[in-house]
């Protein structure tokens, strides 16, 4: 504050950690504001470098925000291209486009850690890396403790039946795996699905199914978790929660039971979970990260309308108890994974019923 300024860049790394805990140190960047904006010969600017974006009310008035964001479609390409180029190796179009979409919500230099990585690890660029970034996206997932992200080895061939709802997953699927190119041509990005039915009928084989079908990381929202015992926790634990899943995308969003997530929506003493529902429903509208949602419930007659209005999900499908073809197909699947496919099923569909009232 002694010392002339005359034209500088001043640089306070990890402001947060002293604006959180050291009123002082707000004390002394408000009277340099002040000083700053009152001196005619000074031409000084203070830049705030932060992970997160707290701001004093006392300094609100001389702070504008700047969040950075990731690179997305053709800058991610340029690097990939960039790094790949220095190691000697031209990529496909077809590659390049797959780690064009692993690489999404990640910064210039994860991108370039990780083609590094994966050069030491075989000594080339490819496909291969793809799996790289959905690791490092489990560690950004497991380091939160917010969300779960879960292993899915199910593919679309392990339902047996559903057929239309497969057929609508991969018409999906083909959006996102050109996602910038889909939507130079006019598509809109996918929102999300939402599949009613009573258990043990498929919803969430087809949640971990469709992770596997798109090739993007399954993150598991409990909503029960983000409860907090504090005023304020639970909104700020869901937006954190939201922003992760936004950070790691693209990615395959599951809310399993969402009718008991959000049960008591405008009951007494229920605002807790009327302000997270309310915050959600606002996310699922405005979000134009690809986060494609998958939400699951048992009984739709639980569910708030305001969650089944058109805008929230793309589409809305009913899972019944199977047809006498599709519990064939069902006990195929199953015993295509023991190797018995060639054994004879018939006679078998008696122990294949359903369970009915």
């Amino acid at each position: 504050l002694d010392q002339e300024l005359g034209r500088h860049f001043l640089i306070v790394k990890d402001a947060h950690l002293a604006l959180h805990e050291n009123p002082l140190a707000v004390v002394r960047l408000k009277a340099l504001a002040n000083r700053i904006a009152r001196d005619e010969n000074t031409y000084a600017t203070v830049f705030l470098v932060s992970s997160q974006p707290l701001v004093p009310p006392e300094l609100e008035k001389f702070i504008t925000i700047f969040d950075p964001p990731p690179p997305e479609g053709d800058e991610i390409g340029r690097i990939i291209h960039k790094h790949a180029a220095e190691y000697g190796y031209r990529l496909e179009e077809e590659v390049a486009r797959k780690l064009v979409v692993a690489f999404r919500g990640m910064g210039e230099y994860e991108i370039g850690r990780l083609l590094n990585r994966g050069f030491q690890r075989d000594g080339a660029v490819g496909a291969d890396d793809v799996e790289l970034a959905i690791g490092e996206k489990k560690q950004i997932v497991k380091k939160s403790g917010i969300l779960e992200m879960v292993s899915a080895a199910e593919g679309i061939d392990d339902i047996g039946g559903l057929e239309e709802m497969k057929k609508w997953l991969k018409r999906k699927a083909a959006i996102l795996a050109d996602l910038t190119r889909a939507q130079g041509f006019g598509v809109d990005t996918p929102k999300g699905v939402m599949i009613v039915g009573m258990p043990g009928c498929g919803k969430s084989l087809t949640a971990k199914a469709a992770s596997t079908l798109f090739g993007l990381p399954l993150l598991r929202l409990d909503v029960g978790s983000l409860m907090g015992k504090y005023v304020g926790e639970s909104e700020s634990n869901m937006r954190r929660a939201l922003r992760l899943s936004e950070a790691v995308s693209p990615c395959v969003l599951w809310v399993d039971e969402v009718e008991k997530a959000f049960a008591g929506i405008g009951g007494t003493g229920a605002e807790t979970t009327s302000r997270l529902f309310g915050h959600f429903l606002t996310w699922m509208q405005e979000k134009t990260k690809p986060v494609f949602v998958v939400a699951t419930a048992n009984d739709i007659a639980n569910l708030p309308p305001e969650l089944l209005r058109r805008g929230r999900f793309d589409e809305i499908f009913y899972v019944d108890f199977p047809s006498k073809a599709e519990r064939a197909v069902i006990l195929l699947v199953h015993l295509r994974k023991r190797d018995q496919q060639d054994r004879s099923i018939h006679g078998h569909f008696l122990f294949c019923r359903p369970w009915r009232a």
